[in-house]
């Protein structure tokens, strides 16, 4: 597309579902978070277990060509210096949404879902949601949808799909002041039961 004239060089923007997606300039807190996640891998995993890429392409043919926040790829030993990793070296993915969350659960995760049809997409996609400090994890593609999704909070752990016997603590992924963040939600999801139970009476 540079060489046809359609974008140039210094545009932000990602292909996904065939599809010209801007990318947005990364504030304060989404690039404190992408090197947070990225400093979690990279001490967790030896180098020939993955390679953690932060804000780089990935070769998701034919209509897809991301930059997620972060990728663990397979290894390989030119460490990809003659191609992006294609689909079948993805291993987990996960996005960084603070006021990318719409775009990113609309438009991302269906497109990761979906590479490769008929085949099956990327396994395993974290959705790092810095507006309600929790991880949401989704899992099993099925079409351009995920089976399965589960929602991770600061005192839970979670083992990557391909890394078992890796247990990350959600609470090292999520910002400064989480914790104080979730028991405020936690007190008043707690009143707000509360409350609705004294209507029903």
């Amino acid at each position: 597309m540079v060489a046809a004239g359609i974008l140039t060089e210094d545009d932000r923007v990602e292909l996904l579902g065939g599809q010209i997606v801007d990318v947005r300039p990364s504030d304060p807190p989404h690039a404190a978070a992408v090197a947070r996640v990225l400093r979690v891998f990279n001490r967790a995993l030896r180098d020939d277990q993955a390679l953690a890429r932060d804000q780089r392409p990935l070769d998701l043919e034919p209509y897809d060509a991301p930059e997620p926040d972060v990728a663990l790829v397979r290894p390989r030993a030119d460490e990809y210096a003659t191609a992006h990793p294609a689909a079948a070296a993805v291993l987990v993915v996960v996005a960084v949404a603070d006021s990318t969350l719409l775009t990113d659960r609309r438009v991302k995760l269906p497109a990761y879902a979906a590479v490769g049809l008929p085949e099956v997409g990327l396994p395993e996609v974290g959705l790092l949601n810095l507006q309600q400090d929790r991880l949401e994890v989704s899992r099993e593609p099925e079409g351009d949808r995920y089976g399965v999704s589960r929602i991770y909070r600061h005192p839970e752990r979670i083992a990557p799909l391909a890394f078992p016997e890796l247990e990350v603590a959600v609470a090292d992924l999520l910002p400064p002041g989480a914790a104080g963040r979730e028991r405020e939600r936690a007190g008043e999801r707690s009143r707000d039961r509360r409350q609705a139970g004294g209507l029903e009476r």
